[in-house]
């Protein structure tokens, strides 16, 4: 089976894949697939899925759904307030998160009110958690139902999560349902997110101002779930930033830091970013909203390198980690 190109420029090539051939496809097939997927996150770090189970009404309502949460006044959203990194839950406002590479707090702090990020996000975790409740916003006009909606959506999300995962079981030459028990809990994280219309001239005055600082993800895989704006770009191998064009009905999936820790850096955590869209003849840019579902293996499990990536003991490049608690410490210098 052929895998199309999604993006393939400046030695990055990330694949198009029709995840219905794993899904439900023959044997060969779905072999075929998982070789796919595995070899689109080692290379490249990132793939599109095509023919995915999450149907585009629900995908429409979500959106539809996310807009209406940051049309809310500022004080409402306000009272949501992201509060902790064990929590990692609530509203984010614009300026508060700043994504970067760093690992020290005061250089973050530093960037942080030099070249702010230019977004506002809702985090939502597992709601039935009974020790980090979510915050939800009160619901009434346009809120209605949004609960029930965020919460069918993170668990179609989660269901792929599990998918996903099984195909790079199989494609590692794994038992499929090897991942299983690390992500079954749902320990995920569903951000919405809103970039606010910006001027143009704001990228003019300060060339080093973007949407979204460049970063690698923390967890498992991400989910990304795009607008038609743009702006999404990747790193490629020579170190050139490669825009990573939205294409409707699709999924870009990228690998995060954990689970190239658990593969032994034989997955790439690639690092991306969000910038000014593509030049318009305007004079300002209109808002850009996307969703992401971080998808990370449940808080307890025990990450340790996985079987086939490594020869003998001293070939290991990380000692083992408890999943929740290296979240909570990549979380801590982002807030």
């Amino acid at each position: 089976m052929a895998t199309d190109s999604a993006v393939a420029k400046e030695g990055l090539v990330i694949p198009l894949i029709d995840f219905s051939k794993f899904l439900t496809g023959t044997p060969s097939e779905r072999q075929t697939t998982a070789k796919a997927v595995l070899h689109g996150f080692q290379t490249a770090g990132f793939i599109y899925l095509k023919n995915h189970p999450i149907p585009a009404d629900v995908l429409r309502r979500t959106f539809a759904r996310s807009a209406d949460f940051f049309d809310l006044d500022t004080a409402a959203k306000m009272k949501l307030g992201w509060t902790t990194p064990e929590a990692n839950r609530g509203y984010s406002s614009p300026g508060r998160e700043k994504v970067s590479q760093l690992g020290d707090l005061a250089e973050v702090d530093k960037i942080r009110s030099a070249i702010p990020d230019l977004k506002e996000s809702l985090e939502i975790g597992r709601d039935t958690d009974p020790q980090y409740p979510n915050q939800w916003p009160v619901e009434d006009g346009n809120l209605k139902g949004f609960r029930t909606d965020m919460n069918d959506f993170f668990g179609q999300c989660q269901t792929l999560h599990v998918e996903v995962m099984r195909a790079i079981a199989l494609g590692m030459g794994l038992h499929e349902a090897f991942f299983d028990q690390f992500v079954h809990v749902g320990d995920n994280t569903l951000r919405l997110l809103h970039y606010p219309s910006v001027k143009a001239d704001v990228f003019r005055i300060n060339p080093g101002q973007v949407r979204a600082g460049e970063h690698s993800d923390y967890g498992s895989i991400t989910l990304l779930f795009q607008d038609s704006r743009g702006g999404l770009q990747v790193k490629s191998p020579t170190g050139h930033f490669v825009d990573a064009t939205p294409i409707e009905g699709t999924i870009v999936v990228n690998a995060g830091d954990l689970l190239a820790r658990w593969s032994n850096d034989t997955i790439k955590s690639t690092i991306h970013r969000v910038v000014e869209p593509p030049r318009r003849e305007d004079e300002s840019y209109p808002p850009r909203y996307s969703i992401a579902y971080f998808c990370n293996p449940n808080t307890e499990s025990f990450i340790e390198t996985l079987p086939g990536t490594y020869s003998t003991e001293q070939d290991k490049k990380y000692e083992g980690v408890t999943s929740g608690n290296y979240l909570v410490q990549r979380l801590s210098v982002t807030y």
